[in-house]
């Protein structure tokens, strides 16, 4: 079977589809797509461009890199060692966790300029917020290039598709701030983060466990820093709630 690259491109509906891409020793390019399943019937071969070329193509249209996979002749996908590639399903209760080694991510926005610039507001106040905290717990800056692609976008004029990948090294904060761009819900901005499986990630930082284990944090650790950015409602100090009734009784 041949070495295949394979992407993924998730839809705002929750769907997705993938596209893979090899290099033959002549030199010509065979590409297959379809939706995400374990098989990916559909291919065509050509020659005069290269993979890389390719490849750039793609992820300039939200393509997120998956990983380097097997293909045999009929499109089954396989990895490296012969074991069949997961297609992405609902995670039930049922289904046992599976770990977490990165995060994927994908901004597609066709806002208009005022919404960029009330987006690009928004994400200097959050990042704001995340210095603050960093510097208060004597963290180093998250070395994340997507900080300055998304900052850079907002002050732009023009539609635009952002994805990427979070690694464990970046740390939690990039997350946070996806997040609350996700749940800011700014009309024209689609926002989707997912895990290496497929998994849609959600913004409810309580569901999102193996996330949190990814990056040695838990909710007690982050919920200042969260409910400053909206991601989580203040706890209500009942003692501090009570003193500011005065009694009545007699």
């Amino acid at each position: 079977m041949a070495a295949w690259t394979l992407y993924r491109h998730r839809n705002a509906d929750g769907s997705s589809k993938d596209w893979a891409v090899t290099t033959h020793a002549d030199g010509s390019i065979s590409t297959r797509w379809g939706k995400t399943a374990s098989r990916l019937p559909t291919i065509n071969t050509r020659t005069g461009i290269r993979q890389h070329d390719m490849e750039r193509q793609k992820q300039a249209k939200g393509y997120v890199f998956v990983g380097e996979v097997e293909i045999d002749a009929d499109g089954n996908i396989h990895l490296p060692r012969s074991t069949p590639i997961a297609v992405p399903v609902h995670v039930s209760t049922e289904t046992p966790p599976v770990g977490v080694d990165k995060l994927y991510w994908h901004v597609d926005c066709r806002a208009g300029h005022a919404t960029l610039l009330d987006m690009g507001i928004a994400l200097r106040r959050w990042l704001g917020d995340l210095d603050a905290w960093s510097q208060a717990h004597g963290l180093t800056a998250s070395d994340w290039s997507g900080w300055q692609r998304l900052i850079d976008v907002s002050l732009g004029e023009e539609a635009f598709d952002l994805s990427g990948q979070i690694h464990r090294e970046h740390g939690v904060l990039p997350w946070l701030w996806l997040i609350a761009l996700k749940l800011a819900d700014f009309p024209g901005v689609s926002v989707g983060i997912a895990t290496e499986s497929g998994r849609d990630v959600s913004a409810d930082l309580r569901a999102e466990t193996e996330v949190l284990a990814l990056f040695d944090t838990n909710i007690e650790v982050l919920r200042p820093l969260a409910e400053s950015l909206g991601l989580l409602k203040p706890r209500l100090d009942l003692a501090l709630a009570m003193a500011d009734h005065t009694d009545h009784w007699f």
